[in-house]
């Protein structure tokens, strides 16, 4: 708990069993995660045996594998199910610190920002904790366009490590989104659209072998999903083209509203993510 709010961190995990123990007893270490809730997108290795046997941990597996996007829709809609207040994603290959935890919850608790991500490119060592070279400049290249088109000022869209308001995830059309990787790019065009802050802390990048990284052939389609993206946006945003993603609806909702109230009511709680 964090001032009587329940945390729920939330792992979509595929082939993970080599760096899941490690993470998991990190994350609870933290000491304010009430529940794990591990979703296993048909993974081949023992990735579910060895997660049922951790504690304080609710395991989903899917029987075929759904894709990223499709694995990050169970795991929120099983957050909100489980009575989640903030809930937080971490990666189980361990790429990401569960140490930053607390600082992510808190900043969420205690009102300031309804979603928080991890930034590696913050504190200028990305490349120094093994991120390729060529993978930097296109998160650079990738993360210029993507501003200038959504009219923000973020360091990076592309960690995977995040923290959200259960109002926020209440308000978003996630199931509008990919199953592939692109998900978590337009799940924060989705949050700017609708008017909301996104806070960042810095990240300390890991690479090495367990750690999970999409090759360079997805890597382009992931580029190019995000230009699209950033497009769509762009075209809704000036009345061009209606999106589903992007509703005119819920544009900049949230945008006006005083800090301490900018959350929808936190007694509407009916989640916008479907069963997979």
């Amino acid at each position: 708990m964090f001032d009587h709010k329940k945390v729920i961190v939330v792992m979509p995990a595929y082939n993970a069993a080599k760096t899941l123990k490690q993470t998991h007893a990190e994350v609870l270490a933290q000491g304010m995660v009430d529940l794990v809730i591990l979703v296993d997108d048909a993974s081949t290795d023992e990735t579910t045996a060895l997660a049922k046997t951790l504690p304080q941990t609710i395991v989903h597996t899917h029987v075929k594998n759904l894709g990223y996007g499709g694995n990050q829709k169970s795991c929120y809609r099983l957050a909100l199910e489980n009575g989640a207040d903030i809930v937080v994603m971490v990666h189980p290959d361990y790429q990401y610190t569960p140490k930053l935890i607390p600082a992510m919850v808190s900043m969420i608790g205690n009102g300031l920002y309804p979603c928080v991500i991890g930034s590696r490119i913050l504190g200028g060592r990305a490349i120094g904790g093994g991120m390729p070279l060529w993978k930097y400049i296109a998160n650079r290249m990738l993360t210029l366009a993507e501003n200038i088109m959504l009219n923000a000022k973020l360091s990076e869209y592309h960690t995977g490590y995040r923290a959200f308001s259960r109002e926020l995830l209440e308000s978003l059309p996630l199931n509008e989104n990919s199953d592939d990787f692109v998900f978590d790019n337009q799940m924060l065009a989705q949050i700017l659209w609708g008017g909301h802050t996104i806070a960042e802390v810095s990240c300390p990048t890991k690479y090495f072998a367990e750690a999970s990284s999409i090759n360079f052939r997805r890597s382009m389609k992931y580029g190019f999903g995000c230009l699209a993206t950033s497009l769509e946006y762009r075209l809704a945003r000036w009345g061009v083209s209606k999106s589903k993603r992007f509703p005119m609806s819920t544009r900049g909702k949230f945008a006006r509203r005083a800090t301490p109230e900018r959350f929808p009511n936190a007694n509407q709680r009916q989640p916008l993510v479907q069963g997979t």
